[in-house]
């Protein structure tokens, strides 16, 4: 049998995904163009000039899982499409905050928002499209979920919010801090990462009317795979392949970015230490750490951890007892985002 790739979903899926988040950006959209446009911009829709394009947008990941998750526990997944656009929705509200906290000028290629238009717009953007995930959440109902699990979900996405926000907020103080432990970095990514993909699952299994087992192990299967997906996105930073992944050779150590190899290696090697306590780590001294990871396990320590998590994922998802090909697709997602080189 084939198996699904992520273009298929996207061919399965993208279109009436596409449909749902243009129709709740076009809210208030005459009135405000230059904020719209810049959400749209953000979104790939248009350039900078607020003209049609079609520019890289994304993986579309979390909303492919919470569509996935509605159809493989007996639902109709296009019911699900107001939770699948408000999950994308917030996560890209999170992204342009993220690019203003990290003083980050490209995302996918372009400018990123607050470059070409400043911090203060930027933060309205980001906030605009914020409250434009609670209103596409809404939209449930239009879809003949009953009102009871729209609030339901509505409490469920607004934790997460506060678990997303919370994880940005160590993320931001640990830059600061020379004794962030791994445990320290791991409960900030469960936060930061794990918690909207453990919401997307579960969304998408709330709108099925699915089991609370089912819910749960679904919780579990999106949690874990966040975790993996954070890890190996932390060795793809030091050791991914810049032709491939659009960042720099050992962009991450440059940065010195606290990510789980670097820390695991901080606290075992002295000399990594030294080295990159000096003011400019050069391109010599990036190549030194890098070996310096190797030598004390902590490639292999993130690497082993992330497919640690990732059997989880699977054996969370084999208790879930869902059915057909999205059972299926899940998997194969699954094993697609951990084999992944960007």
């Amino acid at each position: 049998m084939k198996p699904v790739g992520m273009d298929e979903l996207h061919r399965r899926y993208g279109p009436s995904l596409e449909a749902e988040m243009r129709s709740v950006v076009q809210h208030g959209e005459d009135r405000q163009g230059s904020l719209f446009g810049m959400i749209r911009y953000h979104l790939g829709w248009v350039d900078s000039r607020f003209e049609r394009c079609e520019a890289t947008s994304g993986k579309r990941v979390r909303p492919i899982l919470c569509l996935l998750s509605c159809e493989g526990c007996g639902g109709a997944w296009e019911a699900a499409l107001p939770a699948a656009a408000a999950v994308e929705l917030l996560h890209n509200f999170t992204l342009i905050h993220d690019d203003i906290e990290d003083r980050d000028r490209t995302r996918r290629g372009r400018p990123t928002v607050w470059s070409i238009w400043g911090e203060e717009q930027g933060i309205n953007a980001g906030d605009t499209l914020f409250a434009l995930s609670q209103l596409a959440l809404l939209r449930l109902e239009e879809r003949g979920v009953p009102p009871a699990a729209v609030v339901e979900a509505a409490r469920l996405f607004n934790e997460t919010c506060v678990a997303i926000t919370s994880g940005q907020h160590f993320d931001i103080q640990f830059e600061g801090q020379d004794d962030v432990s791994v445990e320290d970095y791991l409960t900030m990514i469960d936060a930061k990462t794990a918690a909207l993909l453990s919401c997307s699952c579960r969304l998408g299994a709330l709108v099925a009317q699915a089991s609370a087992a089912q819910r749960e192990q679904l919780r579990a299967f999106g949690r874990h795979s966040g975790l993996s997906f954070q890890m190996l996105d932390d060795v793809l930073g030091i050791w991914g392949d810049s032709t491939v992944t659009g960042k720099p050779v050992g962009a991450d150590i440059a940065r010195r970015k606290k990510t789980l190899p670097l820390l695991h290696g901080l606290e075992r090697s002295a000399e990594l230490r030294e080295l990159l306590a000096r003011e400019c780590p050069s391109e010599d001294h990036v190549r030194r750490a890098q070996r310096l990871l190797e030598e004390a396990g902590s490639r292999r320590y993130a690497e082993e951890l992330a497919r640690r998590h990732h059997d989880a994922a699977l054996t969370a998802l084999e208790r879930a007892n869902l059915h057909g090909p999205a059972a299926r697709a899940l998997r194969e997602l699954t094993e697609s985002l951990l084999n992944r080189r960007r």
